[in-house]
């Protein structure tokens, strides 16, 4: 009988320690040489680039051991044909500088490198980068410098904006997909942008947020204006959401626009139309001595958190004759809105959570001026739409992004199926 090892076996170590701790050996090993050998890890000849480069190296020789059918210094084998034939010079740009490489040829010259591909001078990754500098809102001539002093990489202007530019056939892909046949939350509003167009002009930019029956938030649709929040415009958005696929929408949330709630039952008539309650809580303001902001914003928190609609009147009332007196168009302005401002109320707070205020889409619009801030503005629509597609298509780390999961959906879409009945079907 074999002996039994009774040793306690090795605790197993996550993949994601054994590869943080590789990480660290590795940083380590490249500091401790970078000390000895008196070298900078950046920058032109940078221990970094050389790194690179050797990688870069090797990748190449491994892909010609792999066409050939074996390795550099291995006899060939019989009945091969081809064989290694020298090398040619070629420089890449990289996300750490520009490095040189020896591209190996063989006889037949029929070796097509993947890792550097034949003609490229950028390797996977250099695009991204420049993409993601562009998406954060840099000029094409910031980043034209950030590459130079950065990276120690020339790179032209010319080329920065074919790069952008290929996001451009991506666009239009995602402004033209199907979408699903129902979406429980709609929430919509715009953000102005300046566009050259003859002369330099502030233009709205529609967008459209979508809450699925996932509870997955996704920006459904963005269009350029001529001029003006208009609800006319707005019919035509909302008309090619309804051609890509969208039947029927439970609730829509947006701004107090005039003529918004008759083009939205135009597309979908069974829709509820709630007003955004921050935007009526900041247009109240508007008519309010400063000194005044805190008070009147906890009364009217007060109306909009009501249990009840008839206990958001009565708050209301008491609002009223608080405050009334002082500003009387914030009154009107409430009772102006009354009818498209209460809806949420007969939801329980889960949903009200989710509906009363399109803070989401806003928070995208907040990323969209800082993207669109510092270029004072765009040549055309096209170049506006591109940026801000960029934005949305890169999620920031560790951060909320207005794309992703919406919290504790679960228990809003009970509520909404039993308000809305067999509207709240995926089919």
């Amino acid at each position: 009988m074999s002996e039994v090892d009774s040793s306690e076996p090795e605790p197993l170590v996550p993949l994601a320690s054994a590869a943080d701790g590789l990480d660290v050996k590795i940083a380590a090993e490249l500091l401790e040489r970078a000390r000895t050998e008196g070298v900078s890890l950046v920058g032109r000849g940078g221990l970094l680039q050389q790194v690179t480069r050797a990688v870069l190296q090797a990748a190449l020789e491994a892909e010609m051991a792999d066409h050939l059918g074996y390795d550099r210094g291995e006899t060939r084998p019989a009945g091969t044909a081809n064989e290694r034939n020298g090398s040619s010079g070629k420089t890449v740009r990289t996300e750490i500088g520009e490095v040189q490489l020896a591209v190996p040829r063989d006889r037949a010259g029929t070796f097509m490198p993947q890792i550097v591909p034949k003609h490229a001078r950028r390797v996977d990754g250099f695009d991204e980068a420049i993409i993601s500098l562009y998406a954060k809102g840099l000029t094409t001539g910031e980043i034209q410098a950030h590459l130079a002093e950065i990276y120690d990489v020339d790179v032209s202007r010319e080329l920065i904006s074919k790069v952008t530019d290929k996001v451009n056939d991506e666009l239009e892909m995602w402004r033209a997909r199907p979408l699903d046949r129902v979406y429980p939350v709609l929430l919509i509003d715009a953000v102005h942008v300046k566009i050259r167009d003859g002369q330099v002009a502030n233009r709205p930019v529609y967008v459209a947020l979508g809450v699925n029956l996932a509870g997955e938030r996704d920006v459904l649709g963005m269009w350029v204006g001529t001029g003006g929040e208009g609800a006319k415009h707005w019919m035509a958005c909302l008309s090619e959401l309804r051609n890509r696929g969208v039947a029927d929408v439970c609730i829509v949330a947006c701004d107090g626009l005039k003529g918004l709630p008759e083009s939205v039952a135009e597309i979908w008539p069974l829709a509820t139309v709630q007003l955004c309650v921050v935007h009526l809580v900041r247009a109240s303001l508007r008519y309010a001595s400063k000194a005044h902001w805190g008070p009147i914003t906890k009364a009217l928190r007060e109306v909009y958190t009501a249990p009840t609609i008839a206990a958001a009147e009565q708050r209301f009332a008491d609002f009223d004759t608080d405050w009334g007196g002082r500003y009387p168009v914030i009154t009107k302005l409430w009772r102006d809105a009354w009818e498209q401002f209460t809806p949420f109320l007969a939801f329980p707070p889960e949903v009200r959570r989710v509906v009363y205020t399109t803070n989401a889409i806003e928070s995208l619009n907040a990323r969209f001026r800082q993207a669109t801030r510092r270029r004072g503005h765009f040549p055309n629509e096209q170049a506006a739409l591109k940026v801000l597609y960029l934005v949305i298509r890169t999620p920031r780390t560790n951060r909320a992004n207005v794309t992703g999961k919406t919290g504790g959906w679960k228990a809003a879409l009970n509520s909404l199926a039993l308000y809305y009945g067999d509207r709240i079907i995926e089919n």
